[in-house]
Parts: structure tokens; C-alpha cells; sequence
């Protein structure tokens, strides 16, 4: 029997060159009506899911405040870090809404019960998290979608598992280069034979950038 997981939507802006983020991640790519793009999505996912890298260089809410929308609109915020390293008072743990953090065996217990007293801690997987398995413990605690905003890492990881259902990303209209500038997806990389097939389902320009919206094919 197949697991359930829920529907995953890979969300991401980068530049014309394919850099989402530089090494300290100040940088923005995107315009306004993209950030309000992006809050929209939020408003209709279940949860908001990025990786602990996300979590260390940034510090996100993962809230909806770009956009008028209520208190208790904000989506569960997940955060995947297998040696639970998410800091104590990283904006992600504060009261907007409730957080998942899920952690593997190689969290000390001494930072699962400092998180535990802030957010709900799933242990799963032995050297790092174990996403499939996660994402049917998500499932079954009735997550049914999720809206992805991790960084290079978390990508590579949820593609290589066949974990990403669609994958949403907004060119904006400017060249960083640079080979230590982050690029959508990291890791190892694909053989030919095994790389992930995308096929274009939408396009459009948004002020000055450019969506694109795929459906993702595995082999």
C-alpha cells in the first residue's frame, strides 16, 4: 500500500540567471505584486514548509501579512531540521500560528524538549529526516497540501524522494552570478537518464517579472 501525502507545491523566485538567494540571503528578487502572489498561495495551503538553512539566514514568520486576511488564516508553519537547531527565538515559534518542526535521531534531546515547549516535534528518520515518512505522518494529522518555500537544499531533497506535485517560480528581471549564490535546487544532482521532467501548464508577466508554472514528471 502507497503512503498518502499531501499535495506539494514548490514556490520560489529567482533571478534571470537561476540564483534564489546569495550566501547571507539578502537579496530580493522579486517585486511587490509577487510578494502579494505569494501570501495569496499561502492563504490556501494548509502549511507553509522550508528547511532549517531558511530558518538560520532569514528567520521567516511564515504568516500571511502581505495581504488582508484574518488571524487565524495563517497556514501551520513546518520546518524540517534533522539535529533540531531551530533557535529558541526564531520568528517561526512565536504565537501566529502553530509549528511543526520535525527533527531526525540525530536531535540531541535537550534541543527536542527546548522546541517541544514551543512547537510540536516529530522525531523521523535516523541521520537526517526521513521525508516520505513525513509527509504521511503530515497527511495522516490532516495536512493535505503544502506550500514550500525552502531553499536549495530541502528542493534538491523533496524532488529526489518524487515528493513535488507542481512547482511555481517567478524569474525576476535581474542577474546576479557568482558561484557560491545559491541556486534553486543543490545537492548531487541527476543522472540524464533520472532527471525530472518538467511541462509547462501556465506563464504570465507580473509587473516586471515573469511566472511560470509546471507540473513535474517523474521517471
Amino acid at each position: 500500500m502507497i503512503d498518502m501525502k499531501p499535495y506539494i507545491l514548490l514556490n520560489s523566485a529567482m533571478t534571470v540567471d537561476g540564483k534564489i538567494a546569495t550566501e547571507c540571503g539578502q537579496l530580493k528578487i522579486s517585486g511587490k505584486e509577487d510578494w502579494m502572489r505569494v501570501h495569496r498561495l499561502r492563504y490556501e495551503f494548509d502549511a507553509i514548509m522550508v528547511g532549517i538553512n531558511t530558518i538560520l539566514i532569514d528567520n521567516p514568520r511564515l504568516t500571511i501579512h502581505k495581504i488582508d486576511a484574518d488571524f487565524k488564516d495563517n497556514p501551520i508553519r513546518i520546518v524540517i531540521d534533522s539535529k533540531a537547531r531551530t533557535p529558541s527565538d526564531a520568528r517561526v515559534l512565536n504565537d501566529d500560528s502553530d509549528t511543526i518542526i520535525i527533527v531526525s535521531d540525530r536531535a540531541s534531546d535537550e534541543d527536542i524538549q527546548r522546541l517541544t515547549s514551543k512547537a510540536e516535534v516529530i522525531v523521523c528518520g535516523k541521520n537526517r529526516v526521513d521525508l516520505k515518512k513525513a509527509m504521511s505522518i503530515l497527511y495522516d494529522r490532516g495536512i493535505e497540501s503544502i506550500l514550500q518555500e525552502g531553499g536549495s537544499t530541502l528542493n534538491f531533497a523533496m524532488l529526489e524522494e518524487q515528493l513535488i506535485d507542481k512547482i511555481s517560480i517567478c524569474i525576476g528581471s535581474k542577474i546576479l552570478g557568482g558561484s557560491r549564490s545559491k541556486t534553486l535546487v543543490d545537492g548531487h544532482g541527476f543522472a540524464e537518464d533520472d532527471c525530472v521532467r518538467l511541462e509547462l501548464e501556465n506563464f504570465y508577466q507580473l509587473d516586471k517579472d515573469i511566472i511560470l508554472e509546471y507540473d513535474v514528471k517523474y521517471n
